[in-house]
């Protein structure tokens, strides 16, 4: 069984930061590529970025191209999402997803950006 854990979250003041991560199991994670995708308040599900299965190949949106950074570390099973320069409008329940597309996503994670 496919398990994504992700943890993390809580409240930031703007400009600040925080770290993901995303404990993967039941699935040989090395194997695939991996996503990050969050849904603000009322609004959609939105692509964040996505890693290779090496770790070699990643992709951004534009709206956190130069502020995250997504990272794996395939020996222990962990996809992270390093988050700086937070923004109010990051504020949404991040999910971590197995492959590209995804086919699977964890149960989240809520980041709040406020003052």
């Amino acid at each position: 069984e496919v398990q994504l854990v992700e943890s993390g979250g809580g409240l930031v003041q703007p400009g600040g930061s925080l770290r993901l991560s995303c404990a993967a199991s039941g699935f040989t994670f090395n194997n695939y590529a991996m996503t990050w995708i969050r849904q603000a308040p009322g609004k959609g599900l939105e692509w964040v970025s996505v890693i290779n299965s090496g770790g070699g190949i990643t992709t951004y949106a534009d709206s956190v191209k130069g502020r995250f950074t997504i990272s794996r570390d395939n020996a222990k099973n962990t996809l992270y999402l390093q988050m700086n320069s937070l923004k109010p409008e990051d504020t949404a329940v991040y999910y971590c997803a197995k492959g590209a597309p995804y086919s699977q996503r964890g149960q989240g994670t809520q980041v709040t950006v406020s003052s």
